[in-house]
């Protein structure tokens, strides 16, 4: 990705989250991902660490409809993932996509368990959330033109705990530097 992309999609981040009235924290830690696939507009998200406990994590994310969170699980980390604004819609697997079939499988959304069959798409709107733990691969994206996402989760290792359906997706993007940062990212390892 070009640095100029990440700035533009922070500050289009910023924007959203303010005319949401979601404040962000002093020196929030930033992270843009086009999952190494180089196409931001349809492989993106913008993700916003507010807390990074030993035992805990909190993020914000944004995505705009057309980007998509590629199918991955994690090793440890169980997530809620809450929809803060916009609608978002997700599929579930039960293990790796191409070998889940049509698996039956119980997830929990809004607290309450629900039946699902691999590959399953599930549609959640502004408040609602879907908890996900480890071994259940999710894909997900915006089905409103713009969605803010939270994630509530144990504690987070980005740099070893996704494990990605396709091998060719990683989690963070190479940086082509063509304007100076408007942000530090996760990923540059130095404060600005």
């Amino acid at each position: 990705m070009k640095r100029s992309e990440v700035n533009a999609a922070i500050e289009a981040a910023k924007a959203h989250f303010a005319a949401h009235h979601w404040a962000l924290p002093p020196n929030p830690r930033w992270d843009v991902t086009d999952f190494g696939l180089g196409d931001f507009s349809r492989w993106g998200l913008v993700l916003v660490n507010l807390a990074e406990e030993e035992e805990y994590c909190e993020k914000v994310m944004y995505a705009v409809r057309g980007q998509e969170t590629p199918a991955h699980t994690h090793f440890r980390k169980k997530e809620d993932i809450i929809v803060r604004a916009g609608s978002l819609a997700i599929t579930l697997w039960q293990g790796q996509p191409e070998k889940a079939g049509n698996a039956s499988f119980a997830i929990q959304i809004n607290g309450e368990k629900r039946a699902c069959t691999s590959g399953a798409v599930q549609i959640l709107q502004a408040g609602e959330r879907i908890t996900l733990t480890p071994g259940i691969f999710h894909a997900f994206w915006p089905t409103s033109e713009a969605c803010i996402i939270g994630e509530v989760s144990t504690a987070n290792d980005d740099a070893h705990d996704n494990i990605f359906a396709d091998p060719n997706v990683g989690r963070f993007s190479e940086l082509i530097e063509d304007e100076a940062p408007v942000a530090a990212l996760v990923s540059d390892n130095k404060p600005l």
